[in-house]
């Protein structure tokens, strides 16, 4: 007769290995594994409860609500932005350099479409965002910008910059993108000289242009408008 096989010992809670503990910098460090591997929409408080095994209210202690923890993604993402231009070895004219930040910025949202629609209201408030603010206002005060306009000039050119790649982000997910631009490009190039003498005499100038050399002109546009835009005008 076989013996009986014994029944397995109770295994106690506290034999158990201990969770690690909660801390923001896991929170983030799992909340970008996520998105990279399910996108930015899967990131919630109750898919990111799943993945660290404990409970939503738990997260609630370091983070208020979801857009406060894409914000966070954001930070970590805007440690890649190169602030090479703004060092003492840098050279070029304040401009141009102040150009390459903002492509290097918009750059980074680029590699990450959903980050770049969620960067229109998320405001993150770490570090990385910090020395990004601070390298646009060193650059602006280099190029003699006042103070105050200075102030209103680099949130304007960050508006800018993560708008443009929102907007490349959704139309580079949106099947019908190459259509609708076709459709508008027809639209204007068909428009009657008679009803609308200034789309006809622009012409093909409407579309000229790469898409990185149009941005670098916005950029550039508002920063000369900064230089000599006064604040107290009414």
């Amino acid at each position: 007769m076989t013996p009986a096989t014994p029944a397995p010992t109770p295994r106690s809670r506290r034999e158990r290995p201990a969770k690690p503990a909660l801390s923001h910098a896991g929170i983030v460090e799992a909340a970008v594994r996520i998105m990279r591997a399910e996108g930015l929409q899967r990131v919630t408080m109750r898919r990111l409860a799943t993945e660290l095994d404990t409970g939503p209210a738990s997260l609630y202690v370091y983070f208020g609500n979801t857009a406060e923890l894409h914000a966070a993604i954001l930070e970590e993402y805007l440690g890649a932005v190169d602030l090479s231009p703004v060092t003492e070895t840098a050279s070029g004219e304040w401009r141009e350099r102040l150009v390459q930040v903002l492509g290097s910025y918009t750059g980074v949202l680029f590699q990450h479409p959903s980050l770049a629609r969620s960067a229109l209201v998320a405001r993150p408030t770490g570090a990385n965002y910090l020395a990004l603010v601070e390298a646009v206002l060193a650059l602006l005060d280099e190029g003699g910008v006042p103070a105050g306009q200075a102030a209103w000039g680099v949130d304007v050119l960050l508006q800018l910059a993560t708008a443009a790649a929102a907007e490349q982000a959704t139309r580079s997910e949106t099947d019908s993108a190459d259509e609708e631009h076709d459709a508008l490009v027809g639209a204007l190039r068909a428009a009657s000289a008679d009803t609308y003498p200034r789309i006809a005499a622009v012409g093909d100038d409407l579309f000229s242009g790469r898409p990185e050399q149009r941005l670098g002109w916005m950029f550039r546009a508002v920063v000369n408008g900064a230089l000599t835009t006064p604040r107290d005008q009414p």
